[in-house]
């Protein structure tokens, strides 16, 4: 069982920055394709971004694009999300999800989850 962990969530104004952290139990963590999710208030959960296990691949939905950056320290069994030129409708809580494969790791049907750190972006 791989436990996941977010961190460094907030609130922010709108045209700042922040970086999440998801940190792994396991210490295999090199082994699972990670992403980012997040849902707003009724709204259902949507792909933020995904990298494959050793970091060579990354997606990253539409909206994001240019703006976040995923990456990962598999020593550090860590996971980042780098948000720059947030935006109110990036508002949301931001989930962490890990899978042995990358596809089902991006079609949000990711084995493990953590349980998510809110962003609070501001005008």
């Amino acid at each position: 069982q791989v436990q996941l962990v977010e961190s460094g969530g907030g609130l922010v104004q709108a045209g700042g920055s922040l970086r999440l952290s998801c940190a792994a139990s396991e210490r295999a963590t090199s082994i699972y394709a990670m992403g980012w999710f997040r849902q707003a208030p009724g709204q259902e959960r949507a792909f933020v971004a995904a990298v494959s296990q050793s970091g060579g691949i990354t997606y990253y939905a539409d909206s994001v694009k240019g703006r976040f950056t995923i990456s990962r320290d598999n020593a550090k069994n860590t996971v980042y999300l780098q948000m720059n030129s947030l935006n109110i409708e990036d508002t949301a809580a931001y989930y962490c999800a890990a899978d042995l494969y990358l596809a089902t790791v991006r079609n949000g049907k990711g084995r493990y989850w953590g349980q998510g750190t809110q962003v609070t972006v501001s005008s």
